[in-house]
């Protein structure tokens, strides 16, 4: 693989460990805010929020530039966000902070995703942007880890000075190692917006949506499973998450090199095995060694389905690759909102926490119907032709 995506991959890891690392630093934030910790939670949502609806707005508005430089200019935008996260005076300016870093997130992994598979030849793309996506999955192992730790020890504001730098070193990587070559000739809005009339295009963002929203049904309650439910302490429940970090790591180095050897067909496989691991930790979940080894299988099938994802919507956005891409990181957090969102209302509903796996497995079923007839339509020639990628 290409040295440039070094550079990409560190700047995944950069984003990757803001996005996240707040999660940790929560009660240190509500402290020292003086507000409580739902409202300190909504910091997350409104981080979900900006990469879903800011992200695709700064794509188009990017548009004309070449990708290197969009790549800059976004990395500077999450070194600005990150800096004014540092030197929030209140609670609002923070959430205005979190919202403008956000906007980074979203357009950086749709444009990276883009340059990365340009960098190598058509049957490794999907490695290659696995390899990028690798710094995201590497946050959650060390970098949310080591950013609660500095934020514990010496303020939650010095995770974000740190965080920052990060950003820095991300933005020479890319200035330094990431080629102008590949950078396709300049587009305009309704250029971008053409990509929108691809039905294949739509069906690979509600492929995205479901694949991944099955997983935040169960995630974003995951902590109440295994302390109600497996029986895990607090410390456990930490140990555990790690556990299902590494097998993040590993699934998306297998989900890229599936996705290169038969896209479609590994997708379905995915998914097909989310679905049975789901049923199986509905059972598995009452016993901590069980639990644990399911959720580290978990976490190995939830991130395979990454590259493959983000693989086919660029391979399906001929016209835009750029803005249907950064749609796709959209999808992606969208999808994250509506299964916790989902989950939320099952437990509402007075339903006890092993019944989460459950619905997350349905949400897979539905995932891989969508997936089945999209790979129908490319069967029967409806569909943008494989080539299409070669547009990037």
């Amino acid at each position: 693989m290409p040295i440039p995506l070094l550079a990409l991959a560190i700047s995944a890891f950069a984003i990757g460990t803001t996005e996240f690392v707040i999660m940790g630093l929560l009660p240190d934030v509500a402290r020292d805010l003086a507000v409580s910790i739902p409202s300190a939670g909504f910091l997350v949502t409104g981080y979900a929020l900006g990469v879903a609806v800011g992200a695709p707005l700064l794509a188009v508005l990017t548009a004309k530039m070449p990708r290197k430089l969009s790549l800059q200019a976004l990395m500077g935008v999450f070194i600005v966000g990150n800096v004014l996260c540092a030197v929030a005076p209140g609670y609002s300016m923070l959430m205005v902070a979190r919202v403008v870093t956000s906007f980074a997130h979203g357009s950086f992994f749709g444009i990276g995703a883009v340059v990365a598979a340009s960098l190598v030849p058509a049957e490794k793309r999907a490695s290659a942007i696995a390899l990028m996506f690798t710094g995201l999955t590497l946050a959650n192992v060390l970098g949310v880890p080591f950013g609660t730790f500095i934020g514990q020890e010496f303020g939650w504001r010095a995770t974000f000075w740190v965080v920052a730098a990060l950003g820095v070193l991300s933005l020479i990587g890319v200035a330094a190692l990431v080629p102008n070559k590949h950078d396709s000739g300049p587009s305009n809005f309704g250029h971008e917006l053409r990509v929108l009339k691809e039905p294949q295009v739509w069906l690979a963002l509600a492929m995205t949506v479901l694949g991944f929203g099955g997983v935040f049904v169960v995630f974003t309650y995951i902590a109440p499973i295994l302390e109600q439910v497996s029986g895990f302490s607090p410390h456990g429940v930490t140990l555990v998450l790690v556990l299902f970090g590494v097998g993040l790591t590993i699934g998306n180095t297998i989900g890229g090199k599936l996705a290169d050897r038969a896209l479609m067909p590994s997708l379905m496989g995915i998914l097909v095995a989310l679905a049975i691991i789901m049923a199986v930790f509905a059972k598995t979940s009452h016993s901590q060694t069980l639990a644990a080894i399911t959720i580290f299988i978990w976490g190995i099938a939830a991130f395979a389905t990454v590259p493959p994802l983000q693989t086919r919507v660029v391979e399906k956005a001929k016209h835009a690759p750029n803005l249907a891409s950064t749609l796709n990181i959209g999808a992606f957090n969208l999808g994250n909102a509506g299964g916790a969102w989902l989950g939320g209302v099952v437990l509402q509903q007075g339903h006890p926490l092993d019944s989460l796996p459950w619905v997350a497995a349905v949400v897979a079923v539905v995932a891989l119907g969508v997936t089945w007839y999209a790979a129908r339509l490319d069967r029967g020639g409806q569909g943008a032709g494989a080539g299409a990628v070669d547009a990037v």
